[in-house]
């Protein structure tokens, strides 16, 4: 798994606890299911600026990407 798919799953499941959601109540909001969440989460799949976008969404929070130097 690299760095940076590992920093993007621990930054979903932070956000997600953070918001006070399962990963059921996070796939019911998105319209999938908990087995992909948790893929999301523990890089078992490989994600997409659009995927990121939903899942953003439905934490009604905004998604922000950057690069430094």
């Amino acid at each position: 798994m690299s760095d940076i798919a590992q920093e993007v799953g621990q930054a979903i499941k932070q956000a997600r606890v953070e918001a006070g959601l399962t990963q059921k109540e996070l796939g019911e909001r998105m319209g999938v299911g908990t087995p992909t969440i948790s893929k999301y989460e523990n890089n078992g799949q490989n994600l997409t600026v659009q995927t990121l976008k939903k899942i953003a969404e439905a934490l009604k929070i905004k998604l922000n990407i950057s690069f430094h130097k």
